[in-house]
This record gives C-alpha cells, structure tokens and sequence, in this order.
C-alpha cells in the first residue's frame, strides 16, 4: 500500500490557520492600526533598534519563523485546492509551485533569521 504525503500538508495548514487564527488580527491590529495611530504603544516601539533587539533574542527568531513559514504553509495549501476546484490538475506542476514557494519562503526566513545574528 503507498502511503501518502497529504497529512503532512494538512498538519502545516491547520496549524498556519489556528495561528493566523490566533495571532495573525492582532499583528494587523498592532502594524496596521495601533501603531501609525499611537494607540496603546509609544511610537517608537517598531524602530529599527527595536526590532533588532527583538530578532536578536530566540524567542523573536522562534516568533517571527513560526509567523512566516505558517503563514506560508497555510496560503499554499489553500491556493493549491482552490487551483484543483478550478480544474488544475491535483498533481505534478501546481503542487510544486505552491508547496515550492512556502518551502523557498520558510527557507528564506530562516536564513534572513540566522543572518541577524544572536
């Protein structure tokens, strides 16, 4: 019997869609809105020394690498299906596409994370 590879992308979307879930309105509360109106944080709390500061520690590394490659893993998936409730084929080019952009994208972030330094 051959096995499957689906659950593995089916663990990464339910996880990126709990997370964007959880975390992902208040990011934009807090980027979009709270911050360029000065609303409950100084203004100078997303400064560039800040977010250094920030990225320096391994809890930010943890934060900001579950963020991005969730968020990605969750995207690609969802794109994927709806490729296939389009009629794109389920297999062979499309999956490589999707799933290859979130892999190059958790890749990348990781990488981007590990340049800063600790």
């Amino acid at each position: 019997m051959k096995r499957s590879n689906q659950p593995v992308f089916w663990l990464l979307f339910g996880a990126g869609g709990m997370f964007s879930a959880l975390v992902g309105g208040m990011l934009v509360f807090i980027t979009g809105i709270a911050m360029p109106l000065g609303i409950g944080l100084p203004t100078d709390a997303l400064t560039y020394d800040n977010l250094l500061v920030f990225h320096r520690h391994w809890l930010g590394k943890a934060f900001t690498f579950a963020v991005t490659s969730l968020f990605l893993w969750h995207g690609a998936h969802r794109i994927f299906h709806s490729l296939h409730d389009f009629g794109v084929p389920a297999r062979g080019a499309s999956a490589i596409a999707c799933y290859g952009i979130a892999l190059a994208g958790t890749v990348a972030a990781a990488v981007a994370l590990l340049a800063i330094g600790f």
